[in-house]
């Protein structure tokens, strides 16, 4: 091997690296879940669920600021995650989606069945997302370490 293709290999990624030197197949993100590579029931992209999670806290802040009436702007974004983390609680519990999510085509699913996540799942999900760290730990089909705690999945509607 020479200096190009490990250096090519290093920037790729030890996916990219791993599939080159024929260690594995890994196919593309959520292939192990058992979900189609493309179209409704496919792995939501980061781009989306970060898109949704934007909105999402727009208009938690929004909610908060109203609230409180303008008081101090410190006040308001920890009011802020509390109204993020009410309203995730009862929409993923009741229709599957944020309205974030719901705008970018995204739905929290199980990965059980791929049906509604039951409320306890939701619960633990929702506690996990608020600790922010778990969101931030993803595994290779990038899914949350709250998502995998949970039994949950993003997806495509």
């Amino acid at each position: 091997m020479d200096n190009r293709e490990v250096i090519g290999s290093w920037l790729s990624g030890p996916r990219a690296a791993a599939e080159d030197m024929g260690i594995a197949d890994v196919g593309y993100r959520g292939k192990r879940l058992g979900l189609p590579e493309e179209g409704p029931g496919s792995l939501a992209s980061p781009g989306r669920r970060l898109g949704a999670l934007f909105i999402d806290w727009a208009y938690s802040s929004v909610i908060a600021f109203g609230l409180l009436s303008g008081r101090e702007l410190h006040t308001t974004s920890n009011w802020a995650l509390v109204v993020f983390l009410v309203v995730s609680l009862l929409t993923v519990g009741t229709v599957g989606s944020t309205p974030g999510k719901r705008l970018l085509g995204l739905r929290v699913v199980s990965l059980n069945n791929l049906g509604r996540l039951p409320l306890w799942r939701v619960l633990v999900r929702t506690v996990l997302l608020g600790l922010a760290v778990p969101a931030l730990i993803w595994d290779r089909d990038n899914r949350g370490l709250h998502d995998q705690l949970s039994g949950a999945v993003q997806v495509r509607v």
